[in-house]
């Protein structure tokens, strides 16, 4: 994968996995098993370490208490049962709620250096940045925020990641007070990159982004659950009851919708664009065939029937929300 691209981690490549204990008769402990399973999930995820928040969830999927399990004794045959269902839960849980990640392998750093015109201009850019008191002279310790700058999506990882960007600045002294000049900080930069670049060639560096992808499959587990549905649609249908300003039922729909339809598992109307795309091509179908209001049955079926469009098109089309914008 090209650095800095984007890979969905959705559990698929877990659920035919066939997770095996370690030969031993000594019995295992709840924390053994946790450690087993998260390193044999670690391998098919590029050797990234899951978050603490998706393996508690994927441990209450399987009724674990979270506080005594550790400390919980098993044979061998309750420990393989554990050790499979956490992991079949883990893939649960991705494909529920897939991860998104950068697996940084130095090749967009590589490029920007290759390219003279483009590393002039990127050092320019941020020199700039970087002087905010039109000095044209900048601490060198800057490179730091520099680097911070130029981010996962130019191919640098975090320093909360990856602690050996620490190295490279004590290497070059970039930790110093002494000025730079415009062309003394471009050079130091690119000193910096290329070795970054060739360290990250060598060893990849996964990081986690901040981004949430909505695929339909939370929405489908909202409407195969009769109780919660009708409860929903009862909702949606007061309002229908309530309103007085002349809105046909598609309308009050889609209104609700907009607003809640996060809670369902539809993406926040707000996100970006292409969600406004997805609900104006969901109601196309629908938009104006009702222009009166409705019973509550076929109110029902409508509801249900443009929720199960918006799982149609979610699943073939995910919506990628970026939760830091």
């Amino acid at each position: 994968m090209a650095d800095g691209g984007l890979a969905v981690l959705d559990g698929s490549s877990l659920r035919a996995v066939d997770p095996r204990l370690p030969e031993t008769d000594d019995p295992f402990t709840g924390t053994q098993v946790l450690e087993i399973a998260d390193s044999q999930v670690s391998s098919f995820f590029f050797g990234l370490s899951l978050p603490h928040n998706l393996k508690a969830t994927a441990l209450k999927r399987i009724n674990v208490d979270i506080d005594n399990f550790p400390e919980t004794e098993l044979d061998r045959e309750q420990a393989s049962s554990k050790l499979k269902d956490y992991v079949i839960a883990i893939a649960s849980e991705l494909r529920d709620d897939p991860l998104v990640v950068s697996v940084l392998d130095g090749s967009p750093l590589k490029l920007f250096l290759e390219d003279e015109d483009d590393f002039a201009m990127l050092a320019e850019n941020l020199f700039t940045d970087l002087d905010t008191e039109d000095t044209g002279k900048i601490c060198t310790n800057l490179i730091r925020n520099a680097l911070d700058r130029m981010g996962v999506e130019m191919g640098v990882p975090p320093f909360s990641v990856f602690p050996r960007l620490e190295d490279l600045l004590k290497k070059y002294k970039a930790e110093g007070e002494e000025a730079l000049g415009q062309a003394q900080f471009a050079e130091l930069l690119q000193n910096i990159l290329q070795e970054l670049a060739d360290i990250l060639a060598e060893k990849h560096v996964v990081v986690i982004q901040n981004i949430k992808i909505i695929n339909g499959s939370r929405l489908k587990k909202f409407i195969a659950d009769e109780k919660k549905l009708d409860d929903e649609i009862g909702k949606i249908f007061q309002n229908q009851c309530d309103s007085k300003d002349g809105r046909t039922s598609t309308e009050i729909i889609r209104s609700y919708l907009e607003k809640n339809g996060p809670n369902l598992g539809l993406p926040p109307s707000e996100a970006n664009e292409a969600v406004g795309l997805l609900y104006d091509q969901v109601f196309a179908d629908v938009e104006g065939k009702n222009s009166k209001k409705i019973d509550k049955d076929e109110f029902g079926v409508i509801v249900k029937d443009i929720l199960e469009k918006f799982v149609e098109q979610l699943e073939a089309n995910p919506v990628f929300h970026d939760l830091d914008g």
